[in-house]
């Protein structure tokens, strides 16, 4: 990886690794879901709880803290809800006011290191579960959504597509806190 100002790692302390070496589809697919995995996780270090719920790219309510919820929202409902089958499970962030996890009622600077510790944990034990029911699917494996029937690879591809698009939420989101981009 080439250095770039503004990094946020040395190239060769990058914990995302590389994502370009032929290891097979499966291996193709994961791996790219953990690097912007890893992304999301590293725009977000460094920061204060206050930093973390701010809403900096008006007017949207988006913060960093509630990708990583709506984050961990949707790694519990693809892998528990979905590839598990399980849809009668409560969605997480579902209340009125959560807004998929985005919006965090009552955020202010009164945000504190509890709530982002738990919204971290949270998020981090969801995708180690995911992990886990991916590892054991077979990628032709058929799961229902609605009244779908697709395939595993298919809710990998998804999750890859959703973690890069909240992946560029994230840098405008920390470009705008502190005035960090790059990675």
């Amino acid at each position: 990886m080439t250095s770039h100002h503004g990094m946020f790692v040395p190239a060769d302390e990058d914990p995302r690794g590389d994502t370009g070496s032929s290891r097979g589809e499966r291996g193709c697919v994961t791996g790219y879901l953990e690097a912007y995995r890893h992304t999301i996780a590293m725009k977000c270090q460094g920061l204060s709880p206050t930093q973390l719920a701010t809403a900096s790219v008006p007017p949207s309510a988006i913060s960093l803290l509630g990708l990583v919820r709506h984050l961990a929202r949707v790694e519990h409902h693809w892998a528990r809800r979905v590839l598990e089958g399980r849809g009668d499970l409560p969605r997480l962030f579902d209340e009125p006011g959560d807004d998929a996890g985005f919006t965090l009622p009552g955020a202010t600077e009164e945000t504190d290191e509890t709530t982002v510790h738990e919204a971290f944990e949270l998020w981090r034990g969801e995708c180690a579960y995911a992990d886990g029911v991916v590892a054991t699917a077979s990628l032709d494996d058929l799961v229902s959504v609605g009244d779908e029937r697709i395939e595993v690879r298919d809710v990998l591809v998804h999750l890859v597509e959703e973690y890069a698009r909240h992946a560029g939420h994230a840098d405008l989101v920390r470009e705008c806190l502190d005035g960090r981009t790059g990675q």
